[in-house]
């Protein structure tokens, strides 16, 4: 026996370690090791020490531990023993490098967090409306068409159109209901009085939405004076009580009985904010003029909605195909815009919300599939982690793979060992994956406005998980279980302890450079593309909207008493000198409701087609919401004529190619107006898309919000219940509600802002995980070159030199990465910007910001390693050299 040479040594340990040893005979073994151990020199003994570690861990078929001299002879408890071997050795090389295993279980833990959280939001988002049983079914009516060049979709519909699909088309379908919009009401049982969102709707709709009820039938919609209330609705106004037979109000003026209560639809339907539904004839019975444009067939008036639950043996595109020419049948005039009736099935009714103006349909489902490939890549960072780690391990993994080799380890089994390892550490970065995801859903529901949890009795999602889990230790392990299983004894161990050291090729850092490539590039561009989202919102923000929201707020007219009495109410607010003025309108400043053609102007084509956004208003709606003029004046009370008066916004004026149209005429329903004023495009609609054509013209009927200007030199806080007291005088049975105009505002950011917050939250962890795997290569690039470090100080070196030496093949990856993410942001967030009319533009500055950010980033993660191994004593490096 030759114990000096170390494949010498290897070869005489394996035939001292038969497979039939006892642990006692082998700890015998090892005794003498010791012994022999402690007469060689430092060197020799830090040879004998590691190869002793190694076999301390071998695997069964190399030392079968015996209990009470039962050997395994069972195939399967073989198996089981190897598999537990395996993982205790994993265990105590995680507990060994405790450094290496933190970055690797948390840098894993962070983007299974992300993963999973994003898996929860999409899930969510798929499961949009599926709550109702007749989901496959479900459709609204649309209109669909070409004006000036441009595809428009709406679903608003005429009175008409749902008698029509009943009667002439009533074979394609099993239910069509007609439905208002969703609106605020008042509803007042005693002295109870609740402002609370809900619909008209037919007899049959409660069937078509299979409604859960909790006391009542779902048939109680026949009888034209009832009312379906929402769970949480009945308790607040009946308590525990049971609500059904009991009467009620609606905004003041409707008597009903309760003859139903369902339970509250869930939070992802598009029917959650419904908090009651009354009968569709009960509306015609309070609104005669719908009644009559519904009996007299006018097909002009489009304020409706109709659903439509299609026949069981139909389909979408079958009946879209045969109603497709109602308008055009009922409205030949409007044969130049194409027109055409279709179906959109429920399942797009959330994903698939709107359609660009080429006609391509576009909504949710692009965010579903960015936030998806965003869960992907942030998964993919914290793998690349692992596989960089592992394979940056390689040299010092390097003999123990060669001596398992030499006492007769296959391949297969050092990789089983190296999945073992990855599995483990998925295994924990698991659990504190779903424990990261429970503390932050809270803040996750808030930012992305959500309702989600963790889907803990589903046997389904548990299943997703499991196999989640199993392909992230795959795909983290893969690389590392080939990579390191394939070193060649020979050549692992015929360097160990001279100076011929072993190296697993020049070119092995390359995979490692190519991965932190891939990390940098997908978080320099998720930098980019979340600076340019809120660029985009801030843009919108500050675009100018022709008019005054500060301390302006809105009142819905829902009751008799609102428009019966509004010149005393406006009277007695003043006098309290908590406003400086009030007016009515048709909608708020927010809100462009809407639109009509048929108007008629000196010098108009006969074939223009006009379409022009229409808003009645009273006199005072100017200085209330703060009318900035181009020409001419306000609508006055000092002019009985401006009784037919209008006024035009800018682009109206331009729209029309009108030249100096104060004084002139324009014409429309029969009654002559003229204009007195031109004012400043006023941005009621999208802050993203241009400002539409609108009249304001006279008319106190079609009020439907009042508007108040509070007072600026009072607060908020004190003219507010001012305000309350004197509407509860001229209107007692409604409660105050009111909404700010910049709040309001505000709200048509949300949707971008939240994709903005998303994108920063996901934007950060993405950076964070990158750097993480980051700073444990730099530590291992510090370790290995810690005697070339040593050397270097010897002969002068100053610690700037070296922090150089170590930082600059970090800098020079992501620099390289930068140059993939620049044209790579530019053409997603180019096309993403396309899809506002109004948006700002790609600036090199944030791509040179986004660079620089990586770069800094980069430096301060990378220089805590290269400073701590610059100031290293070369002396503790170099003394055994």
């Amino acid at each position: 026996m030759n114990k000096s040479s170390p494949p010498r040594f290897a070869h005489w340990l394996l035939t001292k370690l038969h497979p039939d040893d006892t642990l006692e005979e082998v700890e015998g073994d090892l005794d003498e090791l010791y012994t022999y151990w402690s007469t060689r020199s430092g060197k020799t003994q830090a040879t004998l020490r590691y190869l002793l570690n190694v076999v301390s861990v071998l695997p069964p078929f190399v030392l079968r531990r015996k209990t009470n001299k039962q050997q395994y002879h069972n195939a399967s408890n073989y198996r089981l023993a190897m598999l537990s071997n395996y993982l205790k050795i994993a265990y105590r090389s995680l507990v060994k490098h405790k450094g290496y295993s933190f970055i690797n279980i948390g840098g894993l833990a962070v983007g299974m967090a992300v993963a999973i959280l994003i898996g929860l939001w999409i899930y969510d988002e798929l499961s949009f409306d599926r709550y109702f049983q007749n989901y496959d079914r479900i459709a609204k009516v649309l209109q669909t068409g070409t004006f000036e060049g441009e595809v428009f979709h709406g679903g608003y519909n005429p009175a008409p159109m749902g008698p029509e699909l009943r009667t002439v088309y009533g074979d394609n379908f099993s239910h069509v209901v007609m439905s208002s919009w969703t609106d605020d009401h008042i509803l007042a049982y005693g002295d109870k009085k609740l402002s609370k969102s809900g619909n008209y709707l037919s007899a049959n709709a409660p069937d078509m939405l299979t409604l859960k009820m909790l006391s009542g039938t779902r048939a109680g919609l026949k009888d034209p004076s009832s009312i379906l209330l929402s769970e949480s609705v009945a308790y607040a106004l009946f308590g525990t009580a049971d609500p059904v037979g009991k009467s009620m109000k609606i905004d003041n003026k409707l008597d009903v009985n309760v003859t139903g209560v369902y339970e509250d639809f869930p939070y992802n339907t598009e029917f959650r904010d419904i908090k009651f539904i009354a009968p569709w004839e009960l509306y015609l019975l309070d609104q005669p003029w719908i009644k009559e444009a519904q009996d007299s067939g006018v097909w002009g008036n489009f304020s409706w909605q109709v659903l439509v639950q299609i026949a069981p043996n139909t389909t979408f595109k079958t009946v879209s195909e045969k109603i497709k020419d109602i308008r055009l049948k009922h409205s030949p005039e409007v044969a130049f815009i194409k027109p055409k009736v279709i179906l959109q099935p429920m399942r797009e009714w959330h994903l698939y919300t709107g359609w660009d103006k080429a006609g391509n349909v576009e909504g949710r489902i692009q965010y579903v599939w960015l936030f998806g490939i965003i869960g992907v890549f942030v998964l993919l960072l914290a793998c690349i982690n692992f596989m960089n780690l592992s394979t940056a391990r390689s040299e010092k993994r390097a003999k123990e793979v060669g001596i398992r080799k030499a006492v007769g380890s296959l391949r297969s089994q050092l990789i089983s060992q190296f999945f073992s390892e990855s599995l483990l550490v998925v295994a924990i970065a698991f659990v504190l994956a779903i424990l990261l995801v429970q503390l932050t859903l809270p803040f996750f529901n808030d930012v992305a406005d959500k309702r989600i949890g963790i889907l803990w009795t589903s046997p389904v999602f548990w299943l997703l998980i499991i196999v989640f889990s199993l392909l992230t230790g795959l795909i983290a392990g893969s690389y590392p279980a080939l990579y390191l299983s394939s070193f060649q004894p020979i050549k692992v161990l015929k360097g160990t302890g001279s100076s011929l050291r072993f190296r697993v090729g020049r070119f092995t850092s390359i995979p490692r450079q190519v991965l932190v490539v891939i990390q940098f590039t997908v978080s320099v561009t998720l930098i980019i593309g979340t600076v340019i989202v809120f660029q985009q919102i801030e843009y919108a923000k500050n675009r100018p909207v022709g008019y005054d929201r500060s301390g302006l707020i809105t009142v819905a007219i829902n009751t008799p008493e609102l428009r019966q009495h509004y010149n005393a109410l406006r009277n007695a607010l003043l006098e309290t000198g908590a406003i400086v003025d009030m007016s009515t309108s048709s909608a708020p400043a927010t809100d462009l409701k809407s639109q009509n053609s048929g108007f008629d102007w000196e010098g108009k084509d006969l074939n223009f087609k006009d379409n022009l956004g229409t808003i009645a208003v009273s006199h005072d709606f100017g200085k209330t919401v703060g009318w900035q003029f181009v020409k001419g004046r306000d609508l006055s009370r000092q002019f009985t004529s401006d009784s037919s008066g209008m006024v035009l916004n800018e682009t109206a004026v331009r729209y029309m190619g009108l030249k100096d149209p104060v004084g002139k005429q324009i014409r429309w329903n029969g009654k002559v107006f003229r204009v007195v004023g031109i004012i400043k495009d006023m941005l009621m609609a999208s802050p993203f898309e241009p400002v539409l054509q609108t009249v304001y013209m006279l008319n106190y009927d079609w009020a439907n919000v009042i508007n108040i200007k509070l007072n600026p030199v009072r607060s908020a806080s004190e003219s507010l219940p001012k305000i309350e007291a004197v509407f509860r005088k001229f209107n007692p049975g409604s409660p105050f509600d009111y909404k700010f105009t910049d709040q309001e505002y505000a709200s048509k950011f949300a949707a971008e802002e939240r994709i903005g917050k998303l994108g920063l939250l996901f934007t950060v962890l993405a950076i964070f995980i990158s750097c993480l795997g980051l700073f444990g290569l730099a530590s291992f690039v510090a370790e290995q070159r810690t005697k070339e470090i040593g050397i270097r100080k010897v002969l002068g070196a100053s610690v700037t030199s070296l922090w150089q030496l170590l930082s600059k093949d970090f800098v020079v990856l992501v620099l390289i990465s930068c140059l993939f993410a620049a044209p790579t942001a530019w053409y997603f967030m180019g096309r993403w910007l396309q899809k506002y009319s109004y948006h700002t533009t790609l600036s090199w500055g944030v791509f040179a910001a986004a660079s620089v950010g990586a770069l800094s980033v980069t430096l301060l993660t990378v220089s805590f390693q290269s400073i701590k191994a610059a100031l290293m004593n070369p002396v503790r490096s170099l003394r055994s050299e």
